[in-house]
């Protein structure tokens, strides 16, 4: 317990300074600064390379904090009280006159904003006061991170402190919902549309792909390995890495197994890890065997054709 609050305080010391630290989420690392602050935020895109069109989303720990900042509807209400702290980011309506840093939002009136569920950033969130603008911990269009050393194999000494909270349970990153107006998916994520739709009690629509951007992850190019990848493979080529969601029969060294029995969710969980894993091992390609369309199997088809525009 002792070292649990060192750590807390050591980060928190780090971020009173407006610098940068990563922080453990149950979807992925994030690479996490004061939201109200300029320079903490400039900071942040400068670390990722990241396009400052690409807007970032804010962490809260309760909904008391986002009211300075942000206009509650009712839709907001009905899906926080279900799911969150949890993998849902929901774009609401920027409040005049509320701190956020005009670099979080690109300018827009809007503002992405999560809960999170892990229980250490919870408590990091808790002794601030101020939100933490946090995309995920890698460098822009790569891989995110889903455990400490990720973090420390993407940015190094560059960053001057990882909480280390173990390795992420989900592996993906939120899904994003768009709450002013119809309630409209922006990218999806670790919690099934289905869900949010039996909630809402109505059918929402999706823009994955906005020109406009208002919310991470809808670049064409994301999530890649760094390496060719192609999705929908019956088999790999030659010297090709070859992912697939249940075992073989026969195997062979190029074989690289999400799961070992078609389980979505465990594959959703290793995706980031064994994709990194493929390109230490030295290949150069990499071909995905087709997974299903379903659940959150869609969410991993999002992230394997975003990885494929490299």
């Amino acid at each position: 317990m002792k070292s649990i609050q060192s750590n807390i305080k050591k980060a928190k010391k780090y971020l009173d300074k407006n610098h940068c630290v990563a922080v453990p989420t149950e979807t992925v690392y994030g690479l996490a600064g004061n939201a109200y602050s300029d320079v903490s935020v400039k900071r942040i895109f400068k670390l990722k390379k990241r396009p400052t069109n690409n807007p970032l989303i804010v962490h809260y720990s309760d909904i008391d904090k986002l009211k300075n900042d942000c206009v509650i509807s009712d839709n907001f209400i009905k899906l926080y009280n279900e799911f969150s702290p949890g993998p849902i980011t929901f774009i609401l309506k920027l409040k005049k006159g509320s701190k956020i840093s005009k670099f979080v939002t690109n300018k827009q009136e809007s503002l992405a904003v999560r809960f999170p569920k892990h229980s250490l950033f919870k408590k990091l969130l808790k002794s601030l006061d101020y939100p933490l603008a946090a995309p995920s911990a890698n460098m822009s269009t790569r891989l995110s991170s889903v455990k400490a050393s990720d973090v420390i194999e993407e940015f190094g000494s560059k960053i001057k402190y990882v909480l280390d909270g173990g390795k992420c349970q989900i592996g993906l990153e939120s899904t994003i919902i768009n709450l002013i107006g119809r309630p409209t998916i922006l990218r999806l994520g670790g919690l099934d549309i289905a869900k949010i739709e039996k909630i809402l009690k109505k059918k929402v629509l999706f823009k994955t792909n906005s020109e406009k951007k208002i919310a991470p992850g809808q670049f064409p190019l994301h999530y890649s390995p760094g390496i060719p990848l192609r999705t929908n493979a019956k088999k790999p080529k030659k010297n090709e890495a070859f992912v697939l969601i249940k075992k073989r029969k026969k195997s062979f060294k190029n074989y690289y197994y999400l799961s070992k029995k078609n389980n979505l969710q465990q594959s959703a969980k290793n995706l980031y890890t064994l994709l990194r894993k493929i390109k230490k091992d030295g290949y150069k390609m990499i071909a995905v065997e087709k997974i299903q369309n379903k659940g959150i199997g869609k969410t991993i088809n999002d992230r394997l054709n975003r990885a494929s525009k490299y």
